[in-house]
């Protein structure tokens, strides 16, 4: 399936309607001046649409798992809606897989990927036959003294960095020389000590690279697993059995966050795939992919009202209630990570008039708490509102604590079935009670009873 005009349109369509919606049923409003907003119909298309890619291009019978990247959006009840739309989840902490679990994603469908995972992690993986993909000859030894005393059911693997290099991000480019992932591939070494590894374990039977982020080509992202592909084929060869056999490619496919296109598409990854790596989808293979951000970024929006309209040096500045503590990289990186932003009148509805440079500021005491620093919309005044655009993924689910600010309630919505927009919470607000409980609210006294002896 290709991204059209119309589907793009149709999304911003059904944010428009989601946000008059939130402002008519009070889910917005002068007491409530910020909302996450989650779009559950476009949610279901991404998850349809990367199912049908592969599903296009692997031959019949071969067994593929895409496991969402938990810490794209670390929301349980999106974690479920992606179960029920046929896929699992890839965790990197034992946070990530406590909220698979709750979310009902059994261990089969689970994948473990983390550059430090502790001994508890490892055993606790291997009890529930939770797919491992080690970081590193020190992690496989832990995994090895394990195995010796465990009757486990995990599918497991080494991950290899095959340091194709890195894209236009550089702290999110994870196949570069000196990346923190994985097995270098390219070191003096590495190479021969992956193969005697799984030549030393037959219960070695997966091997897995993840070179895709944003900012990262999909030629790159190609060149990646092609690398592991041919390494795979010569462990195997080398070895003289079929011990490999599932590839986990991870996931990566960048997000255009300039318009509501949803480009690159799962379609063109998969036949760039088909084409460059002959023979990685003939069946041999079992796949694994771990897809995040493309699967839900589009599908998300922060809506601020503005408090307070006013100027400086001449320019407008419309101050609102969204800014580094959900959008940490867009404040402190906007070069990197530049955000579109959308006006909405007080109703709720697109603003219209004449555009007007402007900067959008979030409510954080320092001067760079920017979501958009001279940029141009219809004029934003006190009472309206400005949405974050694209934010379904690593914004509003990663909460950043600056000023004790609160975590906003999430939403997720569809069309009701009578013409309006129903809505259903997938997150509460934060509560100023809970932030002082995070803030060791129980223990304001523990300070002050260390003293050194003698003194009062």
């Amino acid at each position: 399936m290709e991204d059209r005009d119309g589907v793009g349109a149709g999304r911003a369509a059904r944010r428009d309607e989601a946000v008059r919606a939130a402002v008519e049923q009070g889910l917005l409003g002068p007491d409530v001046p910020i909302v996450g907003l989650l779009d559950v119909e476009g949610i279901r298309e991404s998850a349809a649409e990367l199912r049908a890619a592969f599903d296009a291009v692997v031959a019949a019978g071969t067994p593929v798992l895409h496991a969402f990247a938990v810490k794209a959006t670390p929301l349980v009840p999106v974690l479920r809606l992606l179960y029920e739309e046929g896929l699992g989840a890839e965790v990197a902490s034992p946070g990530e897989l406590a909220l698979a679990r709750a979310a009902g994603v059994p261990p089969d469908r689970t994948v473990l990927d983390s550059p430090a995972k502790t001994p508890a992690e490892l055993r606790e993986a291997l009890a529930l036959g939770i797919a491992v993909n080690a970081d590193n000859p020190q992690e496989l030894g832990r995994i090895d003294a394990l195995m010796r005393s465990a009757d486990s059911r995990s599918p497991l693997g080494i991950r290899v960095n095959p340091q194709v290099g890195g894209g236009s991000i550089a702290a999110t480019s994870t196949a570069t020389a000196t990346s923190k992932f994985g097995v270098a591939l390219r070191d003096e070494g590495a190479r021969e000590w992956v193969v005697r590894a799984y030549a030393e374990r037959p219960w070695l039977t997966r091997l897995h690279a993840h070179t895709g982020s944003q900012g990262i080509p999909l030629s790159l992202m190609a060149q990646g697993v092609g690398e592991v592909y041919t390494l795979a084929e010569e462990i195997n060869r080398r070895l003289g059995r079929r011990q490999i056999d599932t590839l986990d490619i991870g996931g990566g496919l960048p997000v255009d966050f300039g318009s509501d296109a949803a480009t690159p598409t799962y379609a063109q990854y998969a036949r760039l795939l088909d084409e460059t790596v002959p023979g990685l989808f003939d069946g041999r293979y079992g796949l694994v992919t771990e897809f995040g951000r493309s699967l839900l970024a589009k599908h998300g929006t922060v809506v601020a009202r503005v408090e307070y309209a006013k100027s400086a040096g001449g320019r407008p500045v419309a101050v609102t209630h969204a800014g580094v503590q959900v959008a940490t990289r867009t404040v402190y990186v906007p070069g990197s990570w530049p955000l579109r932003i959308a006006a909405y009148d007080a109703k709720g509805r697109p603003k219209e008039g004449p555009h007007v440079v402007q900067d959008i500021a979030g409510p954080a005491c320092f001067a760079g708490d920017l979501l958009a620093e001279g940029r141009a919309l219809p004029l934003l005044e006190q009472g309206d509102y400005a949405a974050a655009l694209d934010t379904g993924a690593y914004y509003f689910a990663h909460h950043y604590a600056y000023n004790s600010l609160a975590r906003p309630a999430i939403h997720g919505f569809a069309p009701d079935g009578s013409g309006g927009i129903g809505f259903a919470v997938v997150r509460e607000a934060q509560t100023a009670a809970e932030i002082v409980a995070e803030a060791g609210g129980a223990h304001a006294r523990a300070l002050t009873t260390l003293r050194a002896p003698g003194r009062r």
